[in-house]
């Protein structure tokens, strides 16, 4: 057999001579399966330029970047962690990055022991974690893999050092702090406190402000939001505070909801303010003053320090905050 051509690849593969060339190049637009496809064609046809492509793609830098979220924040209402992977897709292109995601399963037993299948083939170079995920599988999946590991939106100091957050502390602070500059004190808050680091953190920012203020926080008025599954659902007591500090905009479009179902307005009767200043489905008329976590930023972190770790793959660099804003809207009452 001849010199084997770009077109006899194309012919085999059933594609176009271009989409060929931008498989053995690394190019945008064509799929990672694709792509695939196409290289063992050419590898089996014994096409010559194979390794020189592949020195190529390596000497341009192109990384194969995995990503990891866990199933229950896919669900009907969490549309909030696939528009984070978008961003993380679009700025790891930037940087001439391919990116693969994977959803790791609920179940107990699948979840601590079960690897994703990005590792079980050896397809990516490092891994960046979106969301909180069960730490015994973290140190399950740092044992068994030596390739760099980064979190997004999710730290913790034994497991998940190498970490980029929100500043849910100062974050939660602030929101609690425009309540009582508008005369607001009797304020509860929603959210499962040891269901995750970051709604713990947002509490303890919530609970900042109150003892600064001197106010006690009512036990009934700390609402659990979530189960261990993460699906979110709560019920109100009785007796309501003149505001909720809610650990995200999810909970506080929700709250509005049940507030209404009781003949009570926001924010006339009662004042929210929530966290994140994302829109979610259902939810699109409720205007919740809250803290607009900047996603933009996070994911370009993550990237840079996964980047950094390819370079030098015993660098530790900890944990990176990054600061959002407060977006003023229309669900506190205004001091008069």
């Amino acid at each position: 057999m001849g010199k084997v051509r770009l077109a006899d690849i194309a012919e085999k593969a059933g594609v176009s001579t271009v989409t060929v060339h931008n498989a053995l190049n690394g190019q945008k637009g064509v799929s990672g399966n694709l792509r695939e496809r196409i290289l063992k064609i050419a590898a089996e046809m014994g096409y010559e330029g194979l390794n020189k492509e592949k020195k190529a793609e390596e000497a341009d830098g192109i990384q194969k970047i995995g990503v990891l979220i866990a199933e229950k924040y896919l669900g009907n209402h969490t549309a909030y962690y696939w528009k984070m992977y978008q961003e993380l897709a679009l700025a790891a292109t930037e940087k001439q990055c391919f990116t693969i995601v994977e959803t790791l399963k609920t179940d107990e037993q699948v979840r601590i022991w079960e690897l994703p299948q990005m590792v079980l083939q050896n397809t990516v170079e490092g891994i960046i974690i979106i969301g909180e995920i069960d730490r015994q599988y973290i140190k399950r999946l740092k044992e068994a893999v030596s390739i760099p590991i980064v979190f997004l939106d999710f730290y913790d100091n034994e497991f998940a050092q190498d970490a980029v957050i929100v500043d849910n502390f100062y974050g939660m602070y602030q929101m609690t702090e425009i309540l009582f500059k508008n005369g607001i004190e009797d304020i509860g808050f929603i959210g499962s406190i040891h269901a995750t680091s970051n709604i713990l953190d947002r509490y303890c920012g919530f609970m900042k402000s109150m003892m600064e203020h001197g106010k006690n926080i009512h036990p009934e008025w700390v609402i659990e939001d979530r189960d261990a599954t993460g699906l979110v659902q709560f019920e109100l007591p009785r007796r309501l505070p003149k505001a909720f500090v809610c650990n995200c905009d999810l909970v506080a479009g929700m709250l509005a909801g049940k507030l209404n179902a009781r003949g009570l307005k926001v924010p006339e009767d009662i004042s929210v303010v929530g966290f994140d200043n994302f829109l979610y489905p259902g939810y699109a008329d409720i205007k919740i003053t809250t803290y607009e976590v900047n996603i933009k930023a996070m994911v370009k972190v993550a990237i840079k320090k996964l980047m950094k770790r390819f370079r030098n793959p015993d660098l530790d660099s900890g944990p990176e905050i990054i600061c959002g804003r407060v977006v003023m809207k229309n669900s506190v009452k205004r001091k008069v």
